[in-house]
């Protein structure tokens, strides 16, 4: 009996410094829009990056591809910002490793998205020189420039 009671109780906190009708009124307004909401009820979809099985367990259809070890952390960005549900695989059996996206049909336009960004990403690392090699070219002009004597000696004078 007393829990048939508790389930039926509302609780409506409203300020009581400056109770108005108005207050009052707003208060009850969103309390009806917070029960129209449905908002007891928990949606355990998970958003983003997670498991192949959690994938699979939608039941909406997965399609994949291939992506190099290079641009992980960028294609997840990507997918990320246009959110998309995905999940990661490595493929150990090949040398070197290659990595899969696994993403979910429902989000095609989204996928196709993900996919034409990402590959002007790599185009755009592919065709930029490495910092490490345009350093080491540097280095190698510095090498060949005559170098000065310097000698300081400094003189201690008391």
């Amino acid at each position: 009996m007393q829990e048939e009671v508790e389930e039926k109780t509302v609780r409506l906190a409203v300020s009581t410094i400056q109770l108005s009708a108005r207050a009052l009124i707003a208060g009850i307004r969103l309390h009806m829009h917070h029960k129209d909401m449905k908002i007891w009820k928990h949606d355990d979809h998970i958003v983003g990056k997670q498991s192949i099985d959690e994938l699979l367990k939608q039941n909406q259809g997965v399609s994949s591809m291939e992506i190099g070890d290079v641009g992980i952390r960028k294609f997840e960005r990507i997918a990320k910002k246009y959110g998309v549900d995905f999940a990661i695989m490595k493929n150990k059996q090949v040398d070197p490793p290659v990595y899969t996206a696994f993403f979910k049909a429902k989000d095609m336009d989204a996928m196709e998205a993900v996919v034409n960004e990402y590959s002007l990403k790599m185009m755009k690392m592919k065709e930029k020189p490495s910092v490490i090699k345009k350093l080491q070219k540097f280095i190698e002009i510095a090498k060949k420039q005559p170098q000065k004597n310097i000698n300081r000696a400094q003189e201690m004078t008391r």
